[in-house]
């Protein structure tokens, strides 16, 4: 039968009645207080075995008392609850020392196998300073999901592993590998961050080591890599699953031996650099079809953290809307509140574009629409817009890919015979696909190329050259 002491403090009287029949239950001798003097006390006089603490008590904030507590009894485990479940919260209660976090309301079972776990192996943390009030929220979001994510996100801040993401377009990966970075042990490096979906193949190398004079036409003298740019920082590797198999033998390297060499170099470097990657793929799949080593998806997929799509956080949308909100006055555009039938209408939405197209959402709302007040008849227009732009690629039967091809090859077969066809069926299909592919990202995004570009997996100037050579018609705002 498990024993030791448990110190409870919090002023919620029911909460410690609950923690001090389930601790007793299982042969923890429990004492409780509802504010922090005591545990305080306690702590100083040598008692206890572990501290559950709340975050907000009568008398004294628990982020407060933990620097204290660290000082005098740094190997006391110490588990922080709170009802205020936001990412900053796990982040402070992370990097003031605490064993633990649990967002209100929690599951007993789960506190006390955490409790079990802490008794059995207590440690003490560094103390690192902590985020500047004020500081911009990175991440948003109270439901489970979230909160979830907070707390692997704090286990991970004073770590070197290795983090792969994975969750749609658009569900905030980078926002969560920057997270990593601003607020672990690491944030006095660069954060460097290259989308492998975004650059030809034939440069990845390049990019992500750098090359030497004469490596290649073209090269004219040495350059620098991500990885080096990124020096004793953290490297974000986007869209991993676009990375071609020469560059992944090369990445390999670096996370088996700690070193690599620039293209055309002969001496090996130093990587002093945290990795995290992340992809909106199957890489499970991709190896099966020979696009991706199996050894190096272990390798990455040390710590796997899934971000889940706002389809399956609805809860939050309001949250992210007042978020988006606030940035947008910051950012100079006028103030706009939403009545609450338009909160429901936006939480009820599919969101296949995710939190990206939520965010775009309420950027046209705040810069095209006057009222201060805005109401559901207008969501309604936007959400209808936006779904119109969705299907119509699918829509009008001969200018789909399929009838496309179908109509050149209908033509060529009943015109030429076994004569030879005429050039360039390929890039007259192409321009058909593209010039309608395009047009319509740039509909959605209301003329904003970067968004565009973002949202169809090109680089922005690549995206721009197609648009001047297809002669379309860029509006703005529209």
């Amino acid at each position: 039968m498990p024993d030791g002491q448990i110190l409870v403090a919090d002023d919620d009287a029911a909460i410690r009645t609950v923690l001090n029949r389930a601790l007793s239950r299982v042969g923890y001798e429990v004492r409780a207080t509802s504010n922090a003097a005591t545990l305080w006390r306690w702590v100083s006089q040598g008692e206890g075995d572990l501290v559950i603490t709340d975050v907000i008590m009568p008398d004294e904030n628990a982020f407060d008392l933990l620097p204290r507590i660290r000082r005098v009894r740094p190997d006391l485990p110490v588990v922080v609850m709170s009802a205020q479940n936001t990412f900053m919260t796990a982040v402070k209660a992370s990097e003031r020392g605490a064993y633990e976090y649990l967002p209100k309301p929690f599951d007993l079972n789960e506190l006390l196998s955490i409790v079990g776990r802490a008794l059995a192996a207590p440690r003490a943390k560094a103390e690192p300073s902590p985020p500047e009030d004020g500081e911009e929220i990175p991440l948003v979001g109270r439901s489970p999901a979230m909160q979830e994510i907070y707390r692997v996100l704090a286990r991970l801040m004073q770590t070197d592993l290795t983090v792969m993401i994975s969750g749609e377009s658009g569900t905030g990966k980078e926002l969560v590998a920057r997270a990593l970075h601003d607020y672990g042990k690491r944030s006095r490096g660069p954060f460097v961050a290259i989308n492998m979906a975004a650059i030809p193949r034939e440069l990845i190398e390049a990019e992500l080591f750098g090359h030497e004079k004469g490596a290649f036409t073209g090269a004219q003298g040495r350059a620098s890599g991500r990885f080096e740019q990124a020096e004793g920082g953290t490297l974000f590797l986007d869209e991993i699953g676009d990375m071609p198999m020469e560059a992944q033998t090369r990445l390999l390297r670096v996370l088996q031996q700690g070193e690599y060499m620039t293209v055309g170099g002969r001496t090996p470097i130093k990587a002093d650099v945290r990795i995290v990657a992340a992809t909106n793929k199957d890489l499970r799949q991709a190896i099966s079809q020979g696009l991706f080593r199996e050894d190096l998806y272990y390798r990455l997929n040390v710590v796997p953290l899934r971000l889940p799509p706002l389809r399956e956080r609805s809860a939050d949308v309001p949250d992210l809307v007042h978020h988006f909100l606030s940035r947008a006055e910051k950012e100079g555009l006028a103030r706009k509140e939403l009545e609450p039938g338009a909160l429901e209408r936006l939480r009820r939405h599919h969101w296949p574009g995710n939190v990206r197209e939520l965010e775009n959402l309420i950027r046209r709302l705040t810069a095209l629409y006057p009222q201060e007040t805005i109401g559901e008849a207008a969501i309604e227009a936007e959400l209808a817009s936006a779904e119109t732009a969705e299907v119509a690629p699918d829509e009008g039967g001969d200018d789909s890919l399929a009838a496309s091809v179908e109509r050149h090859m209908t033509a060529y077969f009943n015109g030429f015979g076994d004569a030879l066809p005429p050039p360039g069926l390929y890039h007259r299909v192409l321009r058909e696909v593209e010039q309608p592919l395009i047009g319509l990202a740039l509909a959605a995004t209301r003329g904003n190329q970067i968004r565009a570009a973002e949202l169809l997996g090109l680089n922005r100037n690549t995206l721009r050259k197609k648009v001047r050579d297809l002669g379309i018609q860029v509006v703005r705002g529209s």
